[in-house]
């Protein structure tokens, strides 16, 4: 059973050199799974990859601006575990 047919997918076509780039990316592959839409705008014109791959990371916390609040917050985090320590060293 290959892929498209494991998401409820039958008799679709896709262009098989994006189905072949779409199998060595798994991050893409579990995107598609998803959000299956994805699929029928692939299979309808293959020039949506790089709006796939934009969606993707933003869906999986990959875009700079998520990871650089993801870093914030654990310099925070470290922060307040510092005050803490410091404040209960101090009793």
């Amino acid at each position: 059973m290959t892929f498209l047919e494991n998401i409820g997918i039958r008799g679709a076509m896709m262009h098989p050199t994006l189905y072949g780039y779409l199998k060595q990316k798994s991050d893409l592959l579990m995107f598609i799974r998803n959000n299956p839409v994805w699929y029928r705008y692939l299979s309808r014109d293959p020039s949506y990859m790089n709006q796939l791959e934009k969606a993707a990371k933003e869906w999986q916390g990959k875009t700079f601006q998520q990871r650089a609040e993801k870093l914030s917050n654990q310099v925070k985090m470290l922060h307040l575990l510092y005050e803490l320590a410091k404040s209960s060293k101090g009793k």
